[in-house]
């Protein structure tokens, strides 16, 4: 790719961004969740290539920073399997007393 090439394709994505932003349509949500699944596929991509060191370092950055974005689904999860094992416990047909 040449310069004009390389200029054109900056000039396009800068002026794509700036009317994207003028119509209120923000990816940052969006870049930065996927960032941790990028680092996480650059992990075992760099695992499957013998490069354990740096495929483990990529994937525990991006497992830290996937437990920050999912932390509230975690907790919906938890809740979600307390209710169950409390409805299990009334509903138990075999009951044990002691």
């Amino acid at each position: 790719m040449n310069g004009k090439s390389a200029l054109g394709v900056l000039l396009i994505i800068v002026g794509g961004l700036a009317a994207l932003n003028f119509l209120n349509i923000d990816f940052g949500r969006i870049i930065g969740f996927l960032i941790p699944f990028i680092l996480v596929g650059f992990g075992i991509l760099g695992w499957m290539n013998n490069k354990r060191l740096i495929g483990g370092i990529l994937i525990g950055l991006g497992g830290i920073m996937l437990l920050g974005k999912l932390g509230g689904l975690l907790m919906l999860i938890l809740a979600i399997g307390l209710v169950v094992a409390g409805v299990s416990l009334f509903k138990g047909g075999n009951r044990r007393t002691y």
